[in-house]
């Protein structure tokens, strides 16, 4: 509640329509009040569930200090959270210092995904205390899109009960260059199933109808950030470009086109700046054409537009400080920047905190209060249907009844289990059950579930060797080592291990498919390949033994050689000639 006698608290009565309340709150907003709601940046959460006096490894700032006396109040919440009461508590904790300011303005929290096993600040954080899912490419390897739906129904369903209500996902980009480092959140490279898939999975995340019970879904990104030159990332200078030598730009349009069908209320566009097209060449997210002309008025988006995280300041992240990501704007000073991202359309700033330069802008006139209240009423309006102001609080009594539970973890294993897809067999799958098993990469207590554990090739009926595509990081910097990028071929080294295992026994590799690696001279040499994008060792081991039907189909096509893939052209879909294995491709057991 606003500790303020002057303020007019109307805006706080549910009966009247939103877009009243609305008003009533925008009228009384001081200008730092105003700028503060522009700013989605990172949060950190109190170990115990206590308030966090921030995190300097990220740049991020106590608690306190952004919420009680800079006015933020969109928040990433940033590192693995062990326990779900605990960010209850915290989040509960966070909302009570909102209540105390002035209008009592409640925070809404994001999160990027939390549900599978990647580890990576910039992308994805595992958390142990959800239910654990495979990555979005293995569910595009299901091919079920009800399966997708109830798995955006269950994450809405955990993330509601600690209070995150912003997911900054689904990521429907299309993985049109096999290298590139950002795929393994995709629905993989056909532009129909990703769109399918995409669309279910914001109607999950969402509910039947917008409201109190919703997590809202930022969908990204924005136009499709999938064909890089070179398969580069654009978190970094080297990945800037995004080029469409094939002309398929739109293309990676058509997902997009589902997403506004379902009703997806928040848009991040990407990085990267389109080279050789009709438009500017910087970075979406400073693109006006892009945001204003194609978003706002060819598809008629209305929602909010959230940048991509770091496109004003330098950061510091992890020891290294890393530019500012406004490509083909650096020349730019952070206030021209701000500037060109607000005339492009965009709403809020993602991963800034530089609440000081948008205060002067302001006040010296180069932005004005009514283009800041044309977003601001975009960012109010989510707040109020998310039903935040009537009840920002989560009950931290009721989480371990909704989070992490026996049939959600479950459906999880289930899901793991259908994405697994089996690519050759020779006859060694499925094994039987009491098999003398050599196994690496699995532990000894899972594998000994299965049959019976031996120390060496030569004394197993039966290897399984669990492996994952290689990559190489392409600049020194710890945040850099997160993205999987480079060339696909697997080492020499790792290549004769399998061959000798092979020679020995029969084989069975698995491959962690993260990207669409060279995968032809483990062909050669082992008895069966299989691939995965996250599933555990059990649930792994139950296909393999056949107490799971093998139902996985391949997300995209896998290349026969670096030559195809140097020779393909970024933009196009199934563009590597001749590949080993086509989108689509497995086998049943």
């Amino acid at each position: 509640m606003s500790n303020d006698a002057t303020v007019d608290t109307r805006y706080r009565d549910a009966s009247l329509p939103v877009g009243e309340r609305v008003e009533i709150l925008l009228a009384q907003m001081t200008v730092e009040e105003k700028v503060g709601q522009f700013f989605h940046t990172m949060i950190s959460a109190g170990d115990d569930g206590e308030l966090s006096e921030g995190n300097p490894e990220f740049g991020i700032a106590s608690n306190r200090e952004y919420v009680a006396d800079r006015h933020l109040s969109h928040f990433n919440v940033l590192g693995a959270v062990p326990s779900a009461p605990m960010l209850a508590r915290w989040h509960n904790a966070l909302q009570e210092l909102a209540a105390g300011t002035r209008l009592g303005i409640p925070v809404t929290i994001s999160t990027d995904p939390r549900h599978s096993y990647t580890e990576n600040p910039g992308t994805a954080i595992f958390t142990s205390a959800f239910s654990q899912w495979p990555e979005s490419l293995g569910l595009a390897a299901t091919r079920d899109v009800a399966l997708v739906r109830r798995f955006a129904e269950i994450c809405r369903q955990e993330y509601a009960a600690v209070g995150i209500r912003v997911a900054l996902h689904p990521q429907i980009d299309l993985a049109t260059e096999p290298r590139w480092a950002r795929q393994l959140q995709t629905f993989g490279e056909d532009a129909d199933l990703s769109g399918e898939l995409g669309a279910a999975y914001i109607r999950g995340l969402q509910g039947k109808s917008f409201g109190p019970g919703s997590v809202s879904a930022m969908t990204k990104h924005f136009p499709g950030g999938g064909p890089q030159k070179d398969g580069e990332d654009p978190h970094f200078p080297y990945g800037a470009e995004q080029v469409y030598p094939g002309g398929a730009f739109d293309y990676h349009l058509k997902p997009f086109l589902r997403a506004f069908e379902a009703g997806t209320r928040q848009i991040m566009p990407y990085y990267g700046k389109p080279m050789g097209t009709a438009y500017e060449e910087v970075g979406f997210g400073l693109n006006k054409g892009v945001i204003a002309g194609l978003l706002r008025e060819r598809f008629g988006f209305e929602g909010i537009v959230c940048t991509d995280w770091g496109l004003i300041t330098d950061q510091s992240l992890l020891g290294t400080v890393h530019p500012a990501r406004a490509w083909g704007a650096e020349h730019l000073t952070p206030h021209e920047r701000m500037v060109k991202i607000l005339d492009a359309g965009c709403d809020q700033f993602g991963g800034e905190q530089c609440d000081d330069i948008l205060l002067d802008l302001v006040n010296s006139g180069r932005v004005s209060e009514e283009r800041l209240d044309v977003s601001l009423r975009r960012i109010l309006r989510e707040k109020f249907e998310l039903g935040l102001f009537e009840n920002p609080y989560v009950d931290v009594g009721a989480v371990d009844d909704l989070v992490g539970t026996e049939e959600l973890r479950a459906a999880g294993n289930e899901a793991q289990r259908a994405s697994v897809t089996v690519l050759t067999n020779n006859g060694v799958l499925p094994i039987a059950r009491g098999a003398r098993l050599y196994v690496e990469g699995i532990p000894a207590e899972v594998a000994a579930g299965y049959g019976e554990l031996v120390a060496t090739p030569e004394e197993a009926d039966v290897a399984v060797l669990r492996v994952s595509a290689p990559y190489t990081p392409s600049g020194p910097s710890v945040f850099e080592s997160f993205f999987h990028s480079g060339p696909l071929d697997f080492g020499a080294d790792l290549l004769a291990h399998v061959a000798e295992v092979a020679a020995a026994v029969p084989t069975v590799v698995d491959v962690f498919l993260d990207r669409p690696a060279i995968i032809a001279p483990i062909v050669d040499s082992a008895n069966a390949v299989v691939a995965n994008w996250g599933v555990s060792p059990a649930n792994l081991l139950d296909v393999l033994s056949g107490a799971s039907p093998a139902r996985g189909k391949l997300p995209f096509d896998v290349p026969r050689s670096t030559a195809a893939v140097e020779a393909s052209r970024p933009d196009v879909p199934f563009d590597t000639a001749d590949p080993l294995f086509r989108f689509g491709h497995g086998l049943s057991l």
